[in-house]
């Protein structure tokens, strides 16, 4: 697998918001405590992980059940956070890169898949330092809780397409532009269950459907339908359904 070992340092950081990356500095060391911060991820992890690794095996003609079904697959996590998707795609035979704006980030994520004895390449920088330093290209590109979070949305939709290889597979999850996601997603969430901090999310900064979709096919992709996301909060399970007024996820290839 080629690997980029770091990122040039330039100023070109169109997608960086800094109140956002302020936010999530406070948080960044707390990324793998299932009771911190973080809780929501982990809780939802196991889903989107299911739906990842479900679609990742159809579309390059996986067996699911095989001992590492994703052998080889050269796969590209924007916004990789402390690891939780790199991790558990490596053990499945994923070559995972992970690219994070925030150096405590990728200092964490590091550090606990060194702990683990994974393989993993973490980059600190941007989607645009990636693109403008690299001609790599990656047979899947996820694109996960991360679109809300940074400015100029659609370059970087387009930019996330231009790290994608023809005949690959992108993955966007984001939270939809509705009262209904302002209701539970700021309200209840940050403000009245405190599963969040308060200012993790900006309600403007919400991505409807027809939006990213038209932003995938401005960057050269063919989105799928959105996949909508529940959670039921008795039970603390996430599960799929058409429901795209809160949490959704799109596919798209390329």
């Amino acid at each position: 697998m080629k690997k980029n070992k770091v990122l040039p340092e330039t100023s070109f950081k169109k997608s960086v918001d800094p109140d956002e990356m302020a936010s999530f500095l406070r948080m960044a060391d707390d990324w793998w405590d299932p009771k911190g911060p973080f809780r929501p991820l982990h809780v939802m992890n196991g889903a989107r992980l299911e739906l990842i690794i479900e679609n990742l095996c159809e579309f390059f003609h996986r067996d699911p059940k095989g001992n590492q079904p994703l052998k080889g697959l050269q796969i590209l996590d924007i916004g990789c956070g402390g690891g939780l998707l790199c991790e558990p795609l490596t053990r499945l035979g994923a070559e995972m890169t992970g690219v994070d704006a925030l150096a405590r980030n990728i200092e964490t994520a590091k550090a606990h898949s060194k702990k683990m004895g994974l393989n993993i390449n973490y980059l600190h920088g941007t989607i645009e330092e990636l693109v403008l330093s690299s001609d790599i290209k990656y047979d899947a590109v996820l694109n996960m809780e991360v679109i809300e979070h940074v400015n100029n949305q659609a370059e970087f939709i387009k930019n996330c397409g231009a790290t994608l290889s023809g005949g690959g597979i992108l993955f966007c999850s984001t939270i939809n532009r509705t009262f209904k996601a302002f209701a539970f997603a700021i309200l209840g969430a940050e403000y009245i269950l405190r599963w969040l901090p308060k200012g993790t999310h900006q309600y403007n900064k919400f991505v409807t459907p027809n939006e990213i979709q038209r932003w995938l096919k401005d960057a050269g992709l063919v989105p799928r339908p959105c996949i909508g996301m529940t959670l039921n909060p008795l039970k603390n399970i996430w599960s799929f359904s058409e429901d795209l007024r809160i949490n959704y996820i799109t596919i798209a290839t390329k």
